[in-house]
Order: structure tokens, then C-alpha cells, then sequence
């Protein structure tokens, strides 16, 4: 029963420390979805669009799979015209960059710095899109997708949109809770039984390979299969708990904007008729290459200050 309290204690806690972020950002951009500001951003990042070999109509998805969630970006996808090419370039994009507004409020209640979040995503998203288009020379024919999304009916007025939004927000939180608090029940199990020590010791050359210590390893799992959003409870957890510290928390968060909700975030993509294995292949490539070597320039820096404490230490 000890153990059941805990879960529940801590699950409760995530689940209000991070639907006090969900929640308002969800009603806010549900709001804006119905107001001039989101087509006007549209219109401001559509000369962009060329450098990435795409046509100006694809701000569209961009906006929305930034602003919202990759479903939202796969939607605005569906109901646009596109090559095979425009789709993968698309599909890598908001693989890296997507439901931006939560996951790097869920990222800063680590401790991860809002700057390293934004520059790894954006980064990720643009550099990878420029070097499809500059070397792949096919994916030149239509798209075919395997269905389209139910066509939703506008809310009536603004009363029907800040229903909506109240809807959506809501639903969100509770979708949330509903998985969180299991998850951190059964953690709790995991760490009182002492399965948590042996799940982190088999971790160990997988955190070590990409420079962080096996204290992260619940962290890296968590991210990889439930997501960014969803992982964060058990990430905030294990930093207020284990002892992860901010460098390791910073590495981990930086594997999993590259590689993250690894199956399902792949597997939604199947339906626009696009190769998926290759774009599972950029990801993981992406996220052990960019680690490690963040993880290698970070490390050199810490040494001139380590050698410099021992020699303080030593007088």
C-alpha cells in the first residue's frame, strides 16, 4: 500500500505540475486557430519555404504540427497537394520539431535551458530538410495518402470556440493523468522492488555510449516510448529523486528531441505514403551523432576547471 501512496502521490503531482502547462497553451492556440494570427504567421514563415525545397503552402503544416502536435501537422499535410519529396521533407521536420510549446515547458521543468531546446529543434528541423532537398533528386511525383481526416465543424461564435478550447484543454489533462499516474505507480513498484537498479545497470552501455550516467537511464526509456510530453513525469522524477544532474538531463533531452515516442511517432506517418524506415534511420543516427558529440565538446570543457579545482584542492 506504501508503495500504491507513493505512485499516486507522485503521479497526482506531475499530472498538476504539468496541466497547469497543457492546459492553458492548449486553449490558447485553439483560440488563435480561429483568429487572423495564425494565418499571419503562416504568411511571415512562407518565404522560408524555398530554402527547405518546399512550396509556400507547406507553412501550413509546419505552423500547425509546431503549435499543436504532429497529428495536427499530419491534418494540414492531408489537405494540401504535395510531392512524395515535400511529404518525407515534411514528416523529418516535425519529427524533430513539433508540439513545441508544451514539451519545452515540459523540458525547462528539468532544468533544461529554453535557448538549447529551440536551437537543437529548430536546428535539427531546418539542416536536415535543407540536405534532403540538396541530395535527393527523386520523390518528384504526388503524394498518395491513405485517408483523410474527418472534417470537423467550426464552432459558432466565440462562445463556441472558448468551449472548444475549454474541451480540448481538458481533455488533454485527463489524457494525461491517465497515463501518467499508472506510469508512476508502476515505477514506484519498479524502484521498491529493485528492478529500477536493474533496468539502469543494463542501461549502462547505452548511457555511457551516449555520455550520460545510468542514474538517466528511466529517463532515455521513458522518452523513447511514451514521448516527451507524456515521459515527463517520470523525468522530472528522476531528477528530483535520483540525482540527475543538469548536464545529464540537458544530454538526455537533446537524444530525445531527435529520437523520441521512437515507434509511434514513426508509425503515424505510414498513412501519407512515404518511406518510414529511412526516416527512423535519421532520427537514431541523428540522436546518438549529436549526443555524443555534445556530450564530448561538454566534457572538454569541464576539464580545465576539474584540473583546476584538483590543483586548489591540493594547496
Amino acid at each position: 500500500m506504501s508503495t500504491v501512496r507513493k505512485g499516486l502521490s507522485a503521479g497526482l503531482g506531475t499530472t498538476w505540475t504539468l496541466g497547469k502547462i497543457i492546459f492553458p497553451i492548449t486553449l490558447l492556440v485553439v483560440i488563435l486557430q480561429h483568429t487572423p494570427v495564425l494565418p499571419w504567421v503562416i504568411g511571415l514563415v512562407e518565404p522560408l519555404m524555398g530554402l527547405f525545397g518546399l512550396s509556400g503552402e507547406a507553412a501550413i503544416p509546419l505552423v500547425l504540427g509546431n503549435a499543436l502536435n504532429l497529428y495536427a501537422g499530419i491534418a494540414g499535410i492531408l489537405s494540401l497537394d504535395l510531392s512524395v519529396k515535400e511529404v518525407f521533407i515534411l514528416a523529418v521536420m516535425l519529427s524533430f520539431s513539433h508540439n513545441l510549446f508544451i514539451e519545452s515547458g515540459v523540458a525547462m521543468k528539468v532544468g533544461v535551458k529554453l535557448w538549447v531546446i529551440l536551437a537543437v529543434r529548430f536546428g535539427l528541423a531546418g539542416v536536415s530538410a535543407m540536405l534532403i532537398n540538396l541530395f535527393w533528386n527523386g520523390g518528384s511525383e504526388m503524394a498518395r495518402y491513405g485517408f483523410a481526416p474527418a472534417e470537423a465543424a467550426d464552432p459558432a461564435g466565440w462562445g463556441g470556440v472558448l468551449l472548444l478550447g475549454l474541451e480540448k484543454a481538458g481533455f488533454g489533462v485527463l489524457q494525461l493523468a491517465l497515463i501518467v499516474i499508472p506510469l508512476m505507480v508502476a515505477i514506484q513498484f519498479l524502484k521498491d522492488s529493485g528492478w529500477m537498479q536493474k533496468m539502469s545497470a543494463r542501461m549502462g552501455p547505452f548511457t555511457k555510449l551516449i555520455g550520460v550516467r545510468p542514474n538517466a537511464a528511466m529517463t532515455l526509456v521513458a522518452g523513447l516510448t511514451i514521448g516527451l510530453a507524456y515521459g515527463a513525469g517520470v523525468m522530472i522524477q528522476a531528477v528530483q529523486e535520483d540525482g540527475v544532474s543538469r548536464k545529464d538531463a540537458t544530454l538526455a533531452f537533446i537524444f530525445l528531441v531527435a529520437c523520441h515516442a521512437v515507434v509511434e511517432d514513426t508509425l503515424i506517418f505510414v498513412p501519407l505514403g512515404i518511406p518510414v524506415w529511412p526516416l527512423l534511420l535519421i532520427r537514431l543516427i541523428t540522436a546518438f551523432v549529436l549526443t555524443i558529440a555534445v556530450a564530448r565538446v561538454w566534457n572538454r570543457a569541464e576539464q580545465p576547471k576539474q584540473k583546476g579545482a584538483v590543483i586548489t584542492h591540493g594547496r
